[in-house]
């Protein structure tokens, strides 16, 4: 692994101090640079290994982007792709606004912070009554495809199919339900909103929901959205939409809220769940023996023929690969 973004943000910071973005300098001069730094900090690191005493053959290292390992890169890949194994597909990934791809989940850090359960009414389309959406990213709305409810709550059985006005945009969307909805949380309604919630995307594929994205890949609001906000910075929007929610009698208010903040671990930005074109591996797919990767890689240790230590791995190892999903492995 050839720590790609994390050199990427070194040499940005170095170019920073002299105040110069990567943008001036255009993709080959930049790149001049990262190999630059490639040279002194890989040096850096085989040289404190020779002082520790290590002792591998040094004629044979290699580096990642050497031409040979590159090749078998390629290779493996195109490879993995011809038995079906790799696959491009629009996926809701963690996209981190400030370096522009997507991060993996080790690289997101939840964090506790201060914010706000937002309500919101929602029109019921026929006229006989509203709603009441609890929210704490209320900008998602403009993307919302779907409310939700419990399909045993009682306060809201009779409404199950029929269609609300989407607020301060010009659609109606429909009524559902789902067990997924927690009755005791909020007001029991639930917006969805696929293309910018992992929980809701999981939603909109079992109901085969339209998957609407309100954002750029800068996470500004994007010409899926109302004219009027078209552009704005997400946070922006935020403010925005509540203003105009309140001037149109829709927002019953704002409590406090605790509530968990993912931010890239690298830019400390809040990272976005974002429908991009990503590359896969398929996981559970069966590959050329008729078992998927997950399968072979389960086996291997129920047989013994991988050995855990200390053995209590094998159940971390286990409850991992059972609820693995397809991986990505894009890098933009």
């Amino acid at each position: 692994d050839h720590a790609g973004i994390a050199t990427q943000i070194v040499v940005e910071r170095q170019l920073d101090a002299q105040g110069v973005s990567r943008h001036d300098l255009g993709r080959e001069k930049f790149i001049e640079k990262v190999w630059e730094w490639k040279e002194y900090s890989g040096n850096t690191i085989t040289k404190q290994m020779r002082r520790l005493g290590t002792s591998p053959d040094w004629s044979r290292e290699r580096f990642t982007m050497d031409e040979g390992l590159s090749k078998a890169v390629t290779e493996t890949f195109v490879r993995l792709y011809n038995e079906g194994l790799i696959y491009r597909g629009k996926r809701l990934v963690n996209w981190d606004p400030k370096l522009h791809t997507a991060v993996s989940d080790l690289e997101v850090v939840q964090e506790e912070e201060d914010g706000f359960m937002y309500h919101i009414q929602y029109p019921l389309a026929d006229g006989s009554g509203h709603l009441v959406v609890a929210t704490t990213r209320p900008e998602t709305m403009l993307g919302d495809v779907a409310v939700m409810v419990h399909p045993e709550d009682e306060r809201y059985k009779r409404l199950i199919g029929k269609q609300v006005t989407l607020p301060l945009c010009d659609r109606t969307i429909p009524v559902i339900a789902d067990e997924y909805v927690d009755k005791e949380f909020g007001t029991g309604v639930v917006k969805v909103t696929p293309a910018h919630d992992f929980n809701d995307y999981a939603v909109g594929q079992r109901h085969k929901l339209e998957m609407i994205s309100i954002l750029t890949l800068d996470a500004k609001i994007n010409e899926h959205a109302p004219k009027q906000y078209q552009g704005m910075d997400r946070f922006a929007a935020r403010k925005q939409i509540c203003a105009d929610l309140e001037a149109a009698g829709l927002f019953i208010k704002a409590d406090k809220h605790k509530l968990k903040v993912p931010r890239g671990d690298r830019t400390g930005v809040v990272i976005e769940p974002m429908l991009t074109d990503q590359w896969f591996v398929a996981m559970s797919k069966p590959g050329k023996e008729g078992k998927s990767i997950t399968e072979q890689a389960l086996e291997c240790v129920s047989s013994g023929e991988i050995k855990f230590h200390p053995e209590n791995w094998v159940n971390t190892y286990n409850q991992w690969l059972n609820n693995i999903q397809d991986w990505c492995i894009s890098r933009q």
